[in-house]
């Protein structure tokens, strides 16, 4: 059983997500879904990508939760002119006017803040999208050979339009797979539209507090590594990322008449990582099955490539989930039974 001190911290853990989606709820309608995931990303030290139809508060959503929880923000609109020293930054030569010395100086780029919104991220050619990729994964940047670190916490927001094909840049599969999940922000239920409507045509908008802050947030992203889960509900994640693997022995029946590739260990690490902070966030101290199948889809969705006949067939890779979902077994002793997952379960 939890200790005293465990649970403790599940409930200081969610009071203050409690209190930050208050004051996201003074701007933001709905969403509540998507609200959970930013933060079930910040918590697990993760980033994550937008999708959704231009109108729907993506980068108001975004700018909202950097001033609760008392971070810095930056927005980066990514164009196909933007270059990396756009993003990085870039050292000039400056002169000293009284000795007359010319020394090089480091301008800092916007990604030197604690929250980034990367806004419309496939706008920009790949070599600008790549220079994201040493500061997502290793929260660091090298800048004319210098490598620079980027404080804590630090995660990037990224966001993309699904219907605008023209001028656009596919993400690459490796810069897809440092982003924890893919969230799809949909359009509001009729009663939200009202909500929405009555909001944003009279008066002024209300003003978002801060009720957190930076170094607050890093002490809780420790909390959400230190929270127990079975070895039992490891086993099942591990089989479900497994099961989407293509060609391996450990495939899911049909994941080889759906798929041309599957998720790699990154989806398992993210959907553990994720099921502690979900379970914290309800104010629980350990991690549940439901943690974990919550997390599936937006974890696997942007890992998985749907084979041509897949697509023909209209299905999405959330169609393909659940049917992963169902072919995993979810009882550790079923996992050990099934011939699939032997060589992989044992010991």
């Amino acid at each position: 059983m939890p200790d005293e001190s465990t649970a403790d911290d599940a409930a200081r853990l969610r009071d203050t997500t409690n209190r930050i989606r208050e004051q996201l709820a003074r701007l933001i309608v709905g969403q509540e879904g998507v609200i959970d995931l930013l933060l079930i990303a910040m918590l697990c030290r993760g980033h994550c990508l937008l999708e959704g139809a231009p109108g729907l508060a993506k980068t108001l959503l975004i700018s909202s939760l950097a001033k609760s929880l008392g971070l810095t923000y930056s927005r980066i609109q990514f164009t196909p002119d933007l270059m990396p020293a756009d993003i990085l930054g870039t050292e000039i030569i400056e002169e000293d006017r009284a000795t007359g010395r010319r020394d090089l100086r480091f301008l800092p780029g916007p990604i030197f803040s604690h929250v980034i919104l990367a806004d419309e991220i496939n706008r920009t050619p790949p070599k600008t999208q790549a220079a994201l990729l040493e500061a997502m994964q290793e929260r660091q940047v090298t800048v004319g050979r210098v490598r620079r670190e980027i404080g804590n916490p630090f995660f990037v927001l990224a966001t993309q339009n699904p219907i605008e094909q023209e001028g656009t840049y596919p993400l690459p599969e490796a810069q897809q797979d440092r982003f924890m999940f893919k969230a799809l922000v949909r359009y509001p239920t009729f009663e939200e539209e009202i909500e929405v409507a009555r909001r944003t045509t009279v008066g002024e908008f209300a003003e978002i507090e801060p009720v957190s802050s930076a170094e607050e947030i890093v002490a809780l992203q420790s909390l959400v590594r230190q929270t127990p889960i079975g070895d039992d509900l490891v086993r099942y994640t591990v089989a479900l990322v497994r099961g989407s693997r293509v060609g391996e022995p450990d495939a899911a029946p049909d994941a080889a008449g759906r798929l041309a590739w599957g998720a790699g260990p990154r989806a398992v690490q993210f959907l553990i990582l994720g099921a502690k902070a979900r379970a914290l966030m309800a104010g629980r101290p350990c991690v549940e099955m439901d943690d974990l199948t919550a997390l599936a889809k937006p974890v696997l969705r942007h890992r998985l490539l749907l084979n041509f006949q897949t697509e023909s067939e209209g299905l999405s890779p959330d169609d393909v989930i659940e049917e992963l979902l169902g072919a995993t077994p979810t009882r550790d002793e079923t996992l050990r039974n099934d011939p699939r997952f032997r060589g992989v379960l044992a010991g």
